[in-house]
């Protein structure tokens, strides 16, 4: 087919005589319930508690919990389902899943992450009163600190493991002594990894009120904190020397601040480069067309239901706003599975003045 008779460009006019399947909407119902039968195995404690007894019957994790064991039957089997633990005949027992990512120590653990990433959830049951009014309801923005300082917690591990793979990739290492600007850090895991990378490495690092704290203990925990400055404030307007880094990172921040927002923080951190810095943009990028990237889209779905300018934005545009700032090359890389990140280089002379997207 030409490009031009595409489903993209022409849609899709045809139907098929046989009617669709409900599965789609059947799914998207279960969704809601298989959210919260994860949420309630976390706080009872289930997967800590198997990965302790080994393969265990529901009666005997229900006598360990303290919990009604045909309930907690029920909710084990549950969890077998949706692939997040085995059931052996009448046992049960961890799988490699449940092992990795729902143990509170497990090596990548999402475990505290699991029920703070749809943010607050009385903005879902109001999503059509946002879509309609266009603002949330409750708007993490009423007190970002409060809502992003557990959070921020909670993807340390994931994000740290990113920036090591990013820093790798970049070929940032001994002997380089980089000089890095974090801008809303969180916990700092971008910042911990360049310094983690080069031992002359130091950094400026940025968050609000209540949440540098986090990255404060952070560093400290990593054994960095003697190479590192924090600047508490809004990024969009602390004061940042000129020409006087060599890495700037927007880490996951700029779906949080909508299409000028998420601009202006660019062409600051342009200004903020030395000729030949490298701009790092981490976040969830939908794909052009907005359809093979789901999690992407649907990140900003999130955001959009939770944030006053939430929104995610396609690669299309953010690589449009890093040109339009005036960053050569710009490199898109994958870290780790399902997080993205631009490098984009300052280069040694610009040729022509920054232009602002119509």
């Amino acid at each position: 087919m030409k490009e031009t008779h595409t489903a993209a460009h022409l849609g899709t006019p045809w139907r098929d005589r046989k009617p669709p399947a409900s599965a789609p909407v059947w799914s998207i119902i279960q969704g809601y319930g298989n959210f919260f039968v994860l949420v309630a195995a976390i706080e009872l404690g289930v997967f800590d508690a198997i990965a302790g007894a080994g393969t265990t019957s529901a009666a005997e994790l229900a006598e360990r919990l303290q919990v009604s064991a045909s309930h907690l039957a029920a909710l084990l089997d549950g969890l077998v389902v949706l692939g997040l633990l085995e059931r052996v005949r009448e046992k049960y027992e961890m799988n490699e899943t449940g092992e990795r990512y729902l143990l509170s120590d497990g090596p990548a653990s999402m475990a505290s992450l699991v029920p703070l990433a749809p943010g607050p959830l009385a903005n879902w049951t109001a999503l059509a009163d946002t879509v309609r009014n266009g603002i949330p309801n409750d708007p993490i923005d009423n007190d970002p600190a409060a809502f992003y300082g557990p959070l921020v917690t909670a993807t340390f591990a994931t994000q740290l493991r990113a920036a090591i793979r990013a820093a790798a990739l970049m070929g940032v290492r001994e002997p380089a002594a980089p000089r890095v600007l974090d801008l809303g850090a969180g916990a700092a895991p971008w910042t911990i990894a360049f310094l983690a990378a080069c031992s002359r490495a130091t950094a400026v690092v940025n968050d609000l009120p209540g949440v540098i704290e986090v990255a404060e203990a952070k560093v400290r925990e990593h054994m960095v904190d003697d190479r590192v400055e924090f600047c508490p404030g809004d990024f969009h307007a602390i004061e940042m020397a000129t020409a006087s880094f060599d890495i700037v990172v927007l880490g996951h921040v700029c779906r949080t601040e909508g299409e000028d927002g998420a601009q202006r923080l660019i062409r600051r951190a342009f200004k903020a480069l030395r000729p030949e810095g490298r701009l790092l943009v981490a976040d969830y990028f939908p794909d052009n067309t907005r359809k093979f990237n789901p999690f992407g889209v649907l990140m900003g779905v999130t955001m959009m239901a939770n944030a006053v300018h939430g929104m995610t934005f396609t690669n299309e545009r953010f690589h449009a706003w890093l040109a339009n700032a005036g960053f050569r090359p710009i490199r898109l890389i994958e870290p780790i599975g399902f997080n993205h990140v631009y490098v984009a280089t300052k280069p040694q002379a610009r040729t022509a003045a920054p232009k602002e997207l119509s």
